[in-house]
C-alpha cells in the first residue's frame, strides 16, 4: 500500500511529519510512504531515507488562516492538493494531513470526490472513554449545519467503521442530546430520531447527553459539526485543564511531591488514554478515497499513529464497504 502525507501541513510542519514517516516506514516496511511538499526542505531532513520513503515535489503550501475553497482552487501545487491529487488519480491508497481542516474538506470533496450516495462526509475522530473502548464521533467540524438525513448517513457510516476497523459486531449508535427522551432536542434531533430508529443495519441506542460520552454509553456518537466541534474542544480543553491543576498541586511542598513520584506511572498511563496522539487522526468518512485529518498540533508519534490508522482501514477495505452500503450495490 503507498500513503502520502502531506508534509507541509500541520504547526509543526515538516519535521514533525518526516519524523513520523520515517517511523512508520520502519515499523511496517510493506508500506510506501510518500511525503508530498518542498523538495528543497525535505531532502535535509532525510539523511538515512529508507527506501520505502520518497519526496513527491510540491511548491506551495495551504496556510492555517487561508480561505478554504479558494486556497484549494488557486493552490493546485500545494502539498494538500497534490496529495489529493494522487489518492484521486489512484497514485496513493490514502492521504494524511494535519494542514487546515477546511481547506482539506475542499480537498476531500473537490479532488478526491464524494463518494455516490453521500451529501456530506463528516470528520470523524475517535474520543477516548473510561473503559478504554473510544467512542467514534461524527460529525466533529467538517459541516457546521446539518439536516436529519447527513445525521442517518453518519450514522451508518460509524458503525461500518467501528465495524471494519474495530471489530465491533454490533456498533451502539447514539445521538448527541440534551436529553435521554426520545421527544429532547433541537428540530434537527427530534427529526433525527425516528430515522435513526427505523434505519435498518444499525444498533440504535437512542439519545446521550454530553457528560456520558466518556462513560462509553455508545461506540458511534453522532452529531452535527457545530456541536460536535464545541464537544471535543471541551473535552480537550478541560483535560488540559485538569493535568495543569494535578501538576500545581502536586507541585506545592515536599510531601506532594513525593506523592507525585509514587504516582507519576499511573498519572502518565491517565494522560496517555486522553491523549489525541495515540488515536493519530480522524478518518474524513464519505469520500470515494481514504484521507485521514491529522490534529494541527500533531507531532511524529502522532503521524506515525495516523498511518497505522489508514493501514488498518485500508486492510478492512472501509471506502468500499461504505460506498457498497450507502449504494446496495
Amino acid at each position: 500500500m503507498l500513503i502520502a502525507i502531506d508534509a507541509m501541513g500541520g504547526d509543526n510542519a515538516p519535521e514533525c511529519n518526516v519524523e513520523g514517516a520515517l517511523s512508520a516506514a520502519a515499523e511496517w516496511s510493506d508500506t510506501q510512504i510518500v511525503l508530498v511538499g518542498d523538495e528543497a526542505r525535505l531532502e535535509p531532513l532525510l539523511i538515512n531515507k529508507p527506501s520505502n520513503v520518497t519526496i513527491r515535489h510540491a511548491g506551495d503550501v495551504i496556510g492555517s488562516d487561508e480561505e478554504p475553497v479558494k486556497a484549494v482552487r488557486r493552490k493546485k501545487d500545494s502539498s494538500m492538493v497534490v496529495a489529493g491529487r494522487m489518492v484521486r488519480e489512484g497514485e496513493a491508497d490514502a492521504m494524511i494531513s494535519s494542514g487546515n481542516t477546511g481547506a482539506l474538506m475542499t480537498t476531500g470533496l473537490l479532488v478526491v470526490g464524494r463518494m455516490q450516495g453521500i451529501e456530506r462526509p463528516a470528520l470523524a475522530p475517535m474520543i477516548p472513554t473510561l473503559d478504554d473502548t473510544g467512542v467514534l464521533a461524527l460529525d466533529l467540524g467538517a459541516n457546521m449545519d446539518a439536516k436529519p438525513q447527513h445525521l442517518v448517513q453518519y450514522a451508518l457510516m460509524g458503525s461500518i467503521y467501528r465495524s471494519k476497523v474495530h471489530g465491533i459486531a454490533k456498533p451502539r449508535v447514539g445521538l448527541l442530546n440534551v436529553g435521554t427522551e426520545p421527544g429532547k432536542g433541537n428540530e434537527l434531533t427530534k427529526e433525527a430520531y425516528p430515522l435513526l430508529e427505523a434505519l435498518q443495519g444499525i444498533h440504535f441506542v437512542g439519545n446521550v447527553e454530553a457528560r456520558d460520552v466518556l462513560t462509553g454509553s455508545c461506540d458511534v456518537l453522532v452529531c452535527d459539526g457545530f456541536a460536535g466541534n464545541i464537544l471535543l474542544k471541551t473535552l480537550e480543553g478541560t483535560a488540559g485543564a485538569m493535568f495543569s491543576l494535578l501538576k500545581e498541586q502536586f507541585s506545592k511542598s515536599l510531601k506532594t511531591k513525593l506523592g507525585a513520584a509514587i504516582l507519576m506511572p499511573e498519572l502518565r498511563g491517565l494522560k496517555g488514554k486522553m491523549d489525541y496522539k495515540e488515536h493519530g487522526g480522524a478518518p474524513l468518512l464519505g469520500l470515494s478515497g481514504l484521507v485521514v485529518k491529522g490534529h494541527g498540533s500533531s507531532d511524529g508519534n502522532a503521524v506515525k499513529n495516523a498511518v497505522r490508522q489508514a493501514r488498518i482501514a485500508l486492510q478492512a477495505d472501509l471506502v468500499a464497504s461504505i460506498s457498497k452500503e450507502i449504494s446496495g450495490k
